[in-house]
Protein backbone atom coordinates (compact mmCIF):
# COMPACT_ATOMS: atom_id res chain seq x y z
CA UNK A 1 0.00 0.00 0.00
CA UNK A 2 1.43 3.40 -1.02
CA UNK A 3 1.19 6.06 1.71
CA UNK A 4 2.95 9.18 0.36
CA UNK A 5 5.83 10.35 -1.81
CA UNK A 6 8.68 12.73 -1.02
CA UNK A 7 10.23 14.41 -4.07
CA UNK A 8 13.95 15.18 -4.06
CA UNK A 9 14.84 18.47 -5.74
CA UNK A 10 18.36 19.37 -6.86
CA UNK A 11 19.78 22.61 -5.46
CA UNK A 12 23.04 24.34 -6.42
CA UNK A 13 23.23 25.68 -2.86
CA UNK A 14 21.15 23.76 -0.33
CA UNK A 15 21.40 26.52 2.29
CA UNK A 16 20.08 29.16 -0.14
CA UNK A 17 17.33 26.77 -1.24
CA UNK A 18 16.32 26.21 2.40
CA UNK A 19 16.03 29.95 3.00
CA UNK A 20 14.00 30.36 -0.20
CA UNK A 21 11.54 27.61 0.75
CA UNK A 22 11.18 28.99 4.27
CA UNK A 23 10.96 32.70 3.40
CA UNK A 24 9.17 32.63 0.04
CA UNK A 25 7.10 29.43 0.09
CA UNK A 26 6.24 29.13 3.80
CA UNK A 27 7.92 25.77 4.47
CA UNK A 28 9.57 24.74 7.75
CA UNK A 29 12.98 23.09 7.96
CA UNK A 30 12.88 19.46 9.13
CA UNK A 31 16.59 18.68 8.98
CA UNK A 32 19.79 20.02 7.43
CA UNK A 33 22.94 17.96 6.81
CA UNK A 34 24.66 20.63 4.72
CA UNK A 35 24.41 19.05 1.27
CA UNK A 36 21.07 17.34 1.97
CA UNK A 37 18.07 18.85 3.74
CA UNK A 38 14.30 18.62 4.07
CA UNK A 39 11.45 21.09 4.37
CA UNK A 40 7.73 20.65 5.02
CA UNK A 41 4.51 22.61 4.75
CA UNK A 42 1.36 20.95 6.01
CA UNK A 43 1.47 17.40 4.57
CA UNK A 44 3.97 18.20 1.79
CA UNK A 45 7.63 17.29 2.36
CA UNK A 46 10.44 18.02 -0.11
CA UNK A 47 14.06 16.95 0.17
CA UNK A 48 16.86 19.05 -1.30
CA UNK A 49 20.17 17.62 -2.49
CA UNK A 50 23.26 19.44 -3.70
CA UNK A 51 23.62 19.38 -7.49
CA UNK A 52 25.50 21.86 -9.66
CA UNK A 53 23.79 20.86 -12.93
CA UNK A 54 20.99 23.43 -13.39
CA UNK A 55 19.64 21.44 -16.35
CA UNK A 56 18.54 18.72 -13.92
CA UNK A 57 16.60 21.20 -11.76
CA UNK A 58 15.01 22.87 -14.77
CA UNK A 59 13.62 19.46 -15.76
CA UNK A 60 12.40 18.47 -12.30
CA UNK A 61 8.91 19.11 -10.97
CA UNK A 62 6.17 17.78 -8.75
CA UNK A 63 2.43 18.31 -8.49
CA UNK A 64 0.91 19.37 -5.17
CA UNK A 65 -2.80 19.03 -4.47
CA UNK A 66 -4.12 21.98 -2.46
CA UNK A 67 -7.35 23.47 -1.21
CA UNK A 68 -8.13 27.19 -1.46
CA UNK A 69 -5.84 27.62 -4.45
CA UNK A 70 -6.70 31.33 -4.81
CA UNK A 71 -5.17 32.13 -1.41
CA UNK A 72 -2.01 30.13 -2.11
CA UNK A 73 -1.68 31.70 -5.56
CA UNK A 74 -2.02 35.22 -4.08
CA UNK A 75 0.63 34.40 -1.44
CA UNK A 76 3.08 33.11 -4.05
CA UNK A 77 2.32 35.91 -6.49
CA UNK A 78 3.24 38.43 -3.80
CA UNK A 79 6.42 36.42 -3.10
CA UNK A 80 7.32 36.67 -6.81
CA UNK A 81 7.69 32.93 -7.40
CA UNK A 82 5.03 32.28 -10.07
CA UNK A 83 6.48 30.88 -13.31
CA UNK A 84 6.15 33.48 -16.14
CA UNK A 85 3.92 31.02 -18.03
CA UNK A 86 2.35 29.48 -14.93
CA UNK A 87 -0.63 31.70 -14.16
CA UNK A 88 -3.62 30.31 -12.31
CA UNK A 89 -6.01 28.85 -14.87
CA UNK A 90 -8.69 26.29 -15.51
CA UNK A 91 -7.26 23.18 -17.14
CA UNK A 92 -9.00 21.17 -19.89
CA UNK A 93 -8.79 18.02 -17.74
CA UNK A 94 -10.65 19.79 -14.94
CA UNK A 95 -9.58 21.77 -11.94
CA UNK A 96 -7.33 24.80 -11.59
CA UNK A 97 -3.55 24.99 -11.57
CA UNK A 98 -0.56 27.35 -11.36
CA UNK A 99 3.20 26.85 -11.38
CA UNK A 100 5.85 28.24 -9.03
CA UNK A 101 9.62 27.95 -9.49
CA UNK A 102 12.29 27.70 -6.83
CA UNK A 103 15.74 29.31 -7.05
CA UNK A 104 17.13 26.48 -9.16
CA UNK A 105 14.22 26.17 -11.58
CA UNK A 106 12.45 23.19 -10.01
CA UNK A 107 8.73 23.41 -10.80
CA UNK A 108 5.96 23.13 -8.25
CA UNK A 109 2.59 22.61 -9.93
CA UNK A 110 -0.15 23.50 -7.45
CA UNK A 111 -3.60 22.21 -8.38
CA UNK A 112 -7.09 22.04 -6.99
CA UNK A 113 -9.44 19.45 -8.41
CA UNK A 114 -12.80 20.51 -9.70
CA UNK A 115 -15.47 19.79 -7.11
CA UNK A 116 -18.84 18.73 -8.48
Amino acid sequence: MFRYAVPKFPAANVQSALEFYKNKLGFTEIFNYGDYAAIKRDAVEIHLWECQDRHIAENTACRVAVSDIETIHAEYKQAGVIHPNGALEEKPWGGREFVALDLDGNGLFFFEDKVD
